[in-house]
C-alpha cells in the first residue's frame, strides 16, 4: 500500500516518545550509519590544553587534512565570558594557526556569502572554518577530520551529536574535541560524558529524554517533566505500547465514537490537555 502522508526527521526520536506522538502510524526506524560513514573518536579536553589541541589541528592540516572549530556565539558579549567566532578566527589566525587558512562562517552573513564561505571550505581552499551551529547541517567534506568544539558546556546533546556529524565522511580517521572552560555543571558534565561514550544517535536522545524531560506531549513546552501522576514515558514503555494497542481496538469498535463512553473519555482528555471538547465552546 503506498502512504498517503510521509512524516520524516532526521532527529533520532526514543520509540517511547514515538509511540507516544506518533502511535496512530507505522514507525519505521532506520538505526544504522550510512555507507562509508567512519566512526569518529571523542575526547574530552580543558582549556589548559588549548595549546595542544590546535598543535594538532595544524598536524591534521599539514597532513592535508580540514577542520571545523566550532563556537557557541557570533560575536563576543559584553556579559558572558565566551569565545565568540569573529574574535575567536582572527586569534587563530595570528596565533595558534598562523600561515594557515583561516575561514569564518556564522547566521549574521548575508546568504550569498555564507554558501560562498562554505562551498570554499568544500573545495578545500580554506583550512579551518571556524563557524557557529550554522553548520550543523548541509556539509558534506570529505577532508574534514578533526572537530573542536569550543565551550562544548553550553551545547545541548541533540546539537554536539549533529555536529559530529559533519565529520567521519572521509576514509580518514576522524575527532571531535569537546573543549570546556570551568565553572562546568552536573547535567553539562554528564551530557558530555554521554556524547563522549556513545556514536548511538537513538541512546543519545534518551539520554537527552532522561536529562531534559520530555516536556508537553500535547502542547508547547520542550522539556521538563509531564503531567503524569505516576508513568514514565521512558521506564513504561510496555505499559504505553499496550495502552495504545488498546485505546486503537476500543476505537474501532462498531458504533464506540458515538457512543456515551466515547465522549466521557473526550471530555476527560480535553480537560487533562487544557483544550476544548469536540462540541464545547466555539
Amino acid at each position: 500500500m503506498n502512504p498517503h502522508l510521509l512524516v520524516m526527521t532526521a532527529t533520532p526520536i526514543p520509540r517511547s516518545l514515538a509511540l507516544a506522538v506518533y502511535g496512530d502510524l507505522d514507525l519505521s526506524v532506520i538505526d544504522q550509519m550510512p555507507p562509508g560513514r567512519q566512526p569518529v573518536r571523542t575526547v574530552i579536553k580543558s582549556a589548559a590544553s588549548e595549546a595542544e589541541v590546535y598543535a594538532v589541528a595544524r598536524a591534521e592540516v599539514e597532513r592535508g587534512r580540514q577542520v571545523y572549530v566550532v563556537c557557541p556565539l557570533v560575536e563576543e558579549s559584553e556579559k558572558l565570558d565566551i569565545t565568540a567566532a569573529t574574535a575567536w578566527a582572527d586569534k587563530l589566525a595570528s596565533g595558534h594557526l598562523a600561515g594557515l587558512r583561516v575561514g569564518l562562517v556564522h547566521g549574521r552573513l548575508a546568504a550569498e556569502e555564507r554558501t560562498a564561505r562554505m562551498d570554499a571550505f568544500g573545495r578545500g581552499d580554506i583550512d579551518i572554518l571556524v563557524a557557529t551551529t550554522v553548520i550543523e547541517v548541509g556539509l558534506d567534506v570529505a577532508d574534514a577530520s578533526l572537530m573542536i568544539v569550543e565551550h562544548a558546556e553550553r551545547f545541548g546533546l541533540a546539537q554536539l551529536h549533529q555536529l559530529r556529524g559533519r565529520i567521519g565522511r572521509g576514509r580518514d580517521p576522524s575527532a571531535c574535541i569537546l573543549m570546556v572552560r570551568d565553572p562546568v555543571g552536573t547535567v553539562a558534565r554528564r551530557r558530555l560524558r554521554v556524547v563522549r561514550d556513545s556514536q548511538d544517535g537513538f541512546a543519545i536522545a534518551r539520554a537527552d529524554l532522561e536529562l531534559r524531560g520530555p516536556g508537553e506531549l500535547a502542547g508547547t513546552r520542550q522539556w521538563g517533566l509531564p503531567r503524569f501522576r505516576v508513568s514514565d514515558i521512558l521506564r513504561d514503555h510496555d505499559i504505553l505500547e499496550t495502552a495504545r494497542l488498546e485505546a486503537r481496538a476500543l476505537a474501532a469498535r462498531p458504533g464506540f465514537r458515538s457512543s456515551p463512553e466515547a465522549a466521557a473519555l473526550t471530555r476527560i482528555a480535553a480537560a487533562r490537555l487544557g483544550g476544548v471538547a469536540p462540541g464545547e465552546g466555539g
